[in-house]
């Protein structure tokens, strides 16, 4: 499968913040928005992602103060991109290799939506169930 078709099951909705939010403000939108990375951006550009993994290193280093800096400071920043035409057997090793959950999709420069592991988990679980059926109709035609 293709990031292209996870995309098109998923929907292309992005959540995203500006780099100058502060770090308890992006934490608000974690919450509300139930979701475990904001992709940061600055007008149509990613500049960095803030995952809850950023946030929990944030305030290890920083404590409290942490919370009232902007989100620039914590974001990682050297982000990883998908490609719609990428498989997903590509994504995992990529997210494997780089220990990272979520990967924005860049289609013709900009940003068309974000791939998590778990998206890929739900992938390759139904990959798995549609092979096994496809086995067992086989098996029981045979």
């Amino acid at each position: 499968m293709l990031v292209a078709e996870i995309l098109k099951d998923k929907g292309d909705a992005v959540y995203s913040i500006a780099p100058d939010l502060t770090l308890a403000e992006a934490c608000g939108e974690l919450d509300r928005l139930r979701v475990g990375a904001l992709m940061v951006c600055d007008d149509d550009r990613v500049v960095g992602v803030l995952s809850e993994r950023d946030v929990v290193r944030a305030v290890s280093a920083a404590g409290q103060e942490a919370l009232r800096r902007p989100v620039s400071a914590f974001m990682t920043s050297e982000v990883v991109f998908a490609a719609p035409a990428e498989s997903v057997a590509i994504l995992m090793s990529r997210m494997t290799d780089r220990r990272i959950r979520h990967l924005p999709v860049l289609r013709d420069g900009r940003l068309a939506g974000v791939i998590s592991i778990g998206d890929v988990v739900k992938c390759q679980i139904a990959e798995a169930t549609q092979e096994a059926e496809s086995l067992r109709t086989y098996i029981a035609a045979g």
